[in-house]
């Protein structure tokens, strides 16, 4: 039955029009490569070389697949190449969820070093609401999320890669210029914009332990899930809000970070068993 290597050998006499010289170039003695070529015109019912003792011509049947295979054989070899590549783990696609205080800096940061270790890896970053982000994990939605939670899932792994300050974020020409400035007084006189992380939530649970540090009883007047947005109201003085110091790494300008005594984690997770060469590639250089 014809198979790619008798193409080949095919392939090498069109060019060498010399069994000799084509035997010795695919290390094969003449009369193994004679009985090759012999057998692939039987397979296909056609003669493609004219031949004596002195001379070798390709038949017109045999100039046709010369330049078909040829270019089929190219093909073939991108291809197995993409395959090698994907089984690899060097290309195919990762799909990342993040939290929005990573969009600044961090994630940036984190892409630029993947894309420049695995160049041809496709990369979809998302944004998910909290409630949504386990089970978009769990259901290959997505196959990795960085988090400000650690998730305890028997179905999930998570790895700690990081600790931050939570600071006090306001307008540059508040009266707060550092922490000292801060008092249970004047900080419940604050209008509050804050991020809606989800009520179980590592965040909520962080901001009511601010709350109850100060002793006040404050509740969000504008409330957005980006703290990316967030940062332009309060540039337009329509209140403070508290968030992760990772949001100042863009350089911010029209607000002041002001550091408090609290702080958040950042979390990779990732399926457990998960056997995607990716993962474990992004995971080594994360």
């Amino acid at each position: 039955m014809m198979d790619i290597q008798q193409i080949k050998y095919f392939l090498t006499l069109a060019d060498e029009l010399h069994f000799w010289n084509t035997s010795e170039k695919v290390g094969i003695t003449q009369s193994a490569l004679s009985r090759q070529i012999m057998a692939l015109e039987s397979e296909l019912n056609l003669k493609l070389f004219y031949r004596d003792k002195r001379n070798v011509k390709l038949t017109a049947t045999g100039v046709f697949l010369k330049d078909k295979w040829q270019a089929e054989l190219i093909n073939l070899d991108i291809i197995q190449q993409q395959a090698l590549q994907i089984h690899l783990g060097e290309c195919g696609t990762l799909k990342l969820a993040y939290p929005d205080s990573l969009s600044s800096a961090v994630l940036p940061d984190m892409i630029s070093k993947i894309s420049s270790v695995f160049p041809k890896l496709k990369i979809e970053l998302l944004q998910l609401a909290y409630e949504e982000e386990e089970e978009s994990l769990k259901n290959y939605k997505i196959d990795m999320l960085f988090s400000r939670d650690i998730n305890h899932s028997p179905f999930i792994n998570s790895k700690k890669l990081s600790t931050e300050n939570l600071c006090l974020v306001v307008p540059e020409d508040h009266d707060f210029k550092t922490s000292d400035d801060i008092s249970n007084a004047n900080l419940s006189a604050q209008k509050f914009i804050l991020t809606y992380g989800g009520l179980n939530s590592s965040y909520a649970t962080l901001i009511k332990k601010v709350f109850a540090h100060y002793d006040i009883d404050s509740e969000s007047y504008i409330s957005c899930q980006f703290g990316s947005t967030i940062i332009p109201l309060i540039r337009k003085r329509l209140g403070v809000s508290i968030l992760p110091q990772s949001y100042d790494l863009n350089n911010a300008t029209g607000v002041r970070f002001i550091s408090l005594p609290f702080y958040t984690d950042l979390y990779i997770n990732w399926r457990k068993d998960d056997p995607n060469i990716i993962i474990k590639n992004v995971l080594n250089l994360i």
